[in-house]
C-alpha cells in the first residue's frame, strides 16, 4: 500500500473475500442467464428458521418473515406505520447515525436515553428510560442489540428490563440485531423475542445475513413481525413504495450462507478475535493516549480520543490527514461520541498493522507539535 494511500477503517463491511459456497450459488445463478422479478424460494424461509433455532434457539415463524433490501428502509417503513407527525422515538445514544435520519424521515422527535459511559464500559440508564418512556408520545424505541458503535452485548437482565419498561408504557421495540452472530467469546447474544413471551406482540426483529458474511451489497434483510395486524400493515408499505421484490441473487447467497457457511462464520469470528487482541495490545503499548472500548461484538471498535485534546469534524480530519487512515466520525453517533471515533478491523491483519503504525505516528507528531508550543 502506498504511503499516500488512505487505509479505509470506516464503513462496517470486511475486507474478506466471501464463502466459496456464496461464490458457487452466485456463479451458478449467473450462468443461468436469466435475471428477471424474482422471489423468495421455500429454503429461503427454511434456512432462516434453522439458523435462528440452532444459533439462538429462537423458534421463529415463517409467516413473521418479511422483506427488506436493508435493515434502514425497513426501519424508515415500520416507523411510517407505527408513528405520526410529532411522535416521539427513543434512541439510546452514542448509536447508528442512520437511526437518527430514519426519525427524522417522518417528522418524529428523537428522545435520547443516552448510556452511561462508567469506568469504560457502557451501561443502560433505566431510571432515564423509563421517564423516556412514560411520555405518552412516545410510541416507538430503536434498540441496537448488539449495540453499534460500542459493542455491547445486552444481557438476559438487561433485556427484560427494556422489554417490561417498554411493555408497561405501550411503547413498541425495534430491535435491530444486525450484529447477532459477530459475538465474541464469554458472550452470548439473547433475541430480544426470547427474553419475554409479550414483547413479540409489541416488537420488530431486523435481521441480515449481510453483516456475518459480508453480502451487504446483494441488499437482502430481514424484518420478523409476530404481530398480525402490524405484519399486514408493512407489508402493504413494501407494494406501495414498490419494494416487494428481492435482489435475484441476494436470495441465492442467503440460501447459501444459512445452509453451508457457519463454518466460514466460526473462522471468521476467530480471525476477528485475533485483530482485537493484536489492536488492544498495541494501543495499550504504544497509543496509551486513546483508550479502546472494549467490544463483546461487532467487527467495530469505539475509540476514545479524549486525552488527545480534539474533538468532532477536528478530531476525524488530523487522522484522515496526518495518518492517512479513515474512520467514523464518533460525533455522528451522538452528542456524547465527540472524543471519539469508531474503527472497522475486518480486514488483512498486515493492513491492519499498518494503520495503527501509522496511528501511532501521527499521535507522536502531535505531542511534538505540542511540545514545541510550550
Amino acid at each position: 500500500m502506498a504511503d499516500d494511500e488512505v487505509i479505509p477503517m470506516c464503513i462496517a463491511d470486511m475486507d474478506f473475500q466471501v464463502a466459496p459456497e456464496i461464490i458457487e450459488a452466485m456463479e451458478k445463478k449467473a450462468k443461468h442467464g436469466i435475471y428477471g422479478y424474482t422471489t423468495f424460494c421455500e429454503n429461503y424461509y427454511t434456512s432462516i428458521i434453522k439458523w435462528w433455532k440452532k444459533r439462538f434457539q429462537l423458534q421463529i415463524e415463517r409467516d413473521w418473515i418479511c422483506f427488506s433490501p436493508g435493515i434502514i428502509p425497513g426501519m424508515n417503513l415500520l416507523l411510517q406505520v407505527l408513528t405520526k407527525p410529532g411522535d416521539k422515538v427513543i434512541v439510546q445514544e452514542p448509536v447508528y447515525y442512520p437511526f437518527y435520519s430514519s426519525i427524522e424521515n417522518h417528522q418524529c422527535e428523537i428522545v435520547t436515553n443516552s448510556l452511561l459511559f462508567v469506568d469504560g464500559h457502557y451501561e443502560i440508564d433505566f431510571a432515564d428510560l423509563e421517564e423516556k418512556a412514560s411520555d405518552p408520545l412516545a410510541k416507538a424505541m430503536i434498540l441496537c442489540s448488539p449495540h453499534n458503535p460500542v459493542g455491547r452485548v445486552w444481557t438476559e437482565e438487561e433485556l427484560k428490563k427494556i422489554a417490561e419498561i417498554c411493555l408497561k408504557h405501550d411503547v413498541w421495540i425495534i430491535s435491530d440485531e444486525m450484529h447477532g452472530d459477530l459475538v465474541y467469546k464469554g458472550n452470548r447474544h439473547l433475541p430480544l423475542f426470547s427474553v419475554n413471551p409479550d414483547i413479540q406482540n409489541r416488537s420488530i426483529l431486523c435481521a441480515a445475513p449481510s453483516k456475518t458474511f459480508n453480502i451487504a451489497g446483494l441488499q437482502t434483510s430481514i424484518i420478523m413481525i409476530p404481530n398480525d395486524k402490524l405484519r399486514e400493515q408493512y407489508q402493504k408499505k413494501l407494494f406501495q413504495f414498490g419494494m416487494m421484490r428481492p435482489n435475484v441473487f441476494g436470495v441465492e447467497a442467503t440460501v447459501a450462507a444459512y445452509t453451508s457457511c457457519e463454518y466460514w462464520l466460526e473462522d471468521l469470528l476467530r480471525y476477528l478475535e485475533g485483530n482485537l487482541t493484536f489492536v488492544e495490545e498495541y494501543f495499550k503499548t504504544n497509543i496509551p493516549e486513546i483508550s479502546l472500548i472494549h467490544p463483546e461484538a461487532t467487527h467495530l471498535i469505539w475509540m476514545d480520543c479524549s486525552k488527545l485534546g480534539l474533538k468532532g469534524e477536528q478530531l476525524f480530519q488530523y487522522f484522515l490527514k496526518e495518518a492517512k487512515v479513515k474512520f467514523d466520525e464518533g460525533y455522528k453517533f451522538g452528542k456524547s461520541g465527540e472524543s471519539f471515533l469508531r474503527m472497522n478491523i475486518a480486514c488483512p491483519r498486515d493492513r491492519l498493522k499498518l494503520a495503527v503504525e501509522r496511528i501511532r505516528e501521527a499521535v507522536r507528531e502531535m505531542q511534538i507539535k505540542e511540545q514545541s508550543y510550550r
